[in-house]
């Protein structure tokens, strides 16, 4: 299933803008129909994936208590 810029920023709960920037970066696939961009529905599931993957190797580890 492909997703129009909008829905996808908006699965995202990001902006339009934002969601282009991520597109233009090449962080967010993103394919052309016509004169279109459209993000596959599974892109925005691996955009997220890597973000969390990203955040766990460079999360600081927390103290626990003894």
């Amino acid at each position: 299933m492909l997703l129009t810029v909008e829905e996808a920023a908006r699965r995202l709960s990001i902006g339009r803008t934002t969601c282009f920037a991520l597109i233009g970066s090449g962080e967010l696939e993103s394919v052309p129909v016509g004169r279109l961009r459209r993000v596959p529905a599974d892109a925005v599931r691996d955009y997220v994936t890597r973000l969390r993957a990203t955040n766990r190797t460079t999360a600081p580890a927390t103290a626990t208590a003894a």
